[in-house]
């Protein structure tokens, strides 16, 4: 974990591309093997100090290529709403030679009224990725340690190292699970995934205002870029927490992780904080396009609420075959699993499920190198996953 003496050794989470197969299966499947950082740090004199230190966070792949079964980065397997698609379309016109609202001011209010909190509380960026860093740097940066889980996302402690801050991980517990008990320590603030990644485990919101209750005089983020999948909103606890912050994310249940855009909600004080660093970093973080797109999946309650019971119904069902297989699920409020098999490691069925066309995600790291996190695709992804571990496993 991250120590006051020592600058930065936590657990980075940085993915390594799924294991031991050939690099020519790699290269078919358009895997591109990262260029060594130390390498160009020590190449290039032009690098300042800061980027010499650097663990930067690794993005899941992208390949480009046809009848691949992409399951490795929690995108949707559905489109955005029609009302979205329509208003970018719209959008895309001769205003956008034009600056965009610095304050997404439309955008805001429909958030605002979604939420049932007012305009002022809440704050929208280019993408929660942005708004999570912003947020670092405006309220989670303290004296004392920021705390957050040993096994969560894995930007966390890239931006502790970016910005400078002191922070300790908090061990899940056997169970892969957050105990809100385990936090009673001394801390500046705390950032929490819920339901957490790469696990997919919830806390329940009860555990949340717990947790605000033990640390009423620090800031205490609650990152909920999953929760619209089956896990409970702290958004209520708002009201009564001048110290909480909630980020979520138009990527995941809106379908919109093309489109960056995140947001927070919290008290007016927290929001103006984050509106200070945004306003020294990027004053128009969403262009016109992505506003419009944004503000009409908002509107389109209907299609948001059908497309996430879809996901949670698909996620259910992908779990019970997996089971089935033999897979021990853990139990995810997410729109992916986190799943180990006895009779492989996570590298090996990761790697073995490459060479089928399947790609998923593999954290090689101690306490998450058993398991693989699998997303949520259609029906046909589900199909073809479940057909390739069952051939993996026969041909043992």
């Amino acid at each position: 974990m991250c120590l006051k003496t020592r600058r930065m050794k936590c657990w980075t989470g940085r993915p390594r591309s799924a294991g031991s197969s050939p690099w020519p299966v790699k290269r078919a499947l358009g895997y591109k093997p990262p260029l060594d950082p130390d390498a160009d740090a020590l190449m290039n004199p032009f690098w300042s100090q800061i980027a010499r230190e650097l663990s930067p966070y690794v993005p899941g792949e992208q390949p480009r290529i046809a009848n691949l079964v992409k399951l490795n980065t929690n995108e949707s397997p559905f489109g955005p709403s029609p009302l979205a698609l329509e208003a970018m379309r719209a959008a895309a016109a001769d205003t956008l030679r034009l600056y965009p609202d610095p304050e997404a001011t439309e955008l805001r209010d429909v958030l605002a009224a979604h939420h049932g909190v007012k305009p002022e509380q809440v704050f929208v960026g280019n993408g929660s990725d942005e708004v999570l860093a912003h947020a670092f740097v405006a309220l989670l940066k303290q004296p004392k340690p920021l705390l957050f889980p040993d096994v969560t996302y894995s930007f966390y402690p890239v931006w502790a190292q970016l910005f400078g801050l002191i922070c300790e991980t908090v061990p899940l517990d056997g169970g892969m699970r957050v105990r809100v008990e385990d936090y009673r320590r001394e801390a500046g603030s705390i950032v929490i995934a819920n339901p957490n990644a790469p696990t997919g485990v919830a806390l329940p919101r009860a555990e949340i205002a717990q947790l605000l209750e033990d640390h009423p005089n620090i800031p205490v983020l609650i990152d909920e870029a999953y929760v619209d999948f089956g896990g409970e909103s702290a958004v209520p606890l708002i009201a009564d927490h001048r110290n909480r912050l909630v980020v979520q994310t138009m990527s995941k249940s809106r379908a919109l992780a093309g489109l960056r855009v995140g947001y927070a909600l919290g008290d007016a004080g927290l929001i103006d904080a984050l509106r200070r660093v945004k306003d020294s970093f990027n004053s128009y973080p969403l262009g016109r396009v992505a506003q419009a797109g944004a503000t009409a999946s908002v509107r389109d309650e209907a299609y948001f609420r059908e497309s996430c019971a879809t996901v949670a119904a698909g996620r259910d069902a992908m779990t019970r075959e997996l089971i089935r297989l033999g897979f021990v699920v853990l139990p995810s409020s997410a729109n992916f699993v986190f799943a180990s098999h006895p009779a492989r490691g996570g590298s090996e069925f990761a790697a073995a499920l490459r060479e089928h066309a399947v790609l998923v995600r593999h954290f090689n790291k101690p306490r998450t190198a058993p398991y693989l996190r699998i997303t949520v695709g259609t029906e046909d992804d589900a199909r073809r996953l479940i057909a390739a571990a069952a051939d993996i496993l026969g041909n043992e």
